[in-house]
């Protein structure tokens, strides 16, 4: 897996008409505006910027994955293959569960 590179999904010129309210702790809010700060941003504009880019990882390991051309060629070739016949798997899924049993 890489790296999700940082993007803004939002252009900066997009009106912003949400509002999202936080409540924070005092040693969280000074963590943010010391952050802010050293990035040269406004809180906003980093906690913003910071949320956004840890939803884009969150939301990237769940709808994409990224591999080399020799991994894509191994997958492919594994997925057009012919699915392989296992048949203890096959007798245990037929098997009835000790739930089901009386």
């Amino acid at each position: 897996m890489t790296a999700v590179p940082r993007a803004a999904s939002v252009p900066a010129h997009t009106p912003k008409r949400a509002r999202l309210d936080l409540r924070v702790s005092a040693e969280q809010k000074r963590l943010f505006e010391e952050a802010a700060s050293a990035t040269d941003q406004t809180m906003t504009e980093f906690v913003v910027q910071s949320a956004e880019v840890a939803a884009q990882e969150v939301l990237a390991d769940r709808t994409r994955f990224v591999l080399a051309p020799e991994e894509w060629e191994a997958f492919s070739t594994a997925i057009d293959s012919e699915p392989r016949v296992l048949p203890r798997l096959a007798a245990f899924l037929t098997t009835t569960s000790v739930l089901e049993r009386e």
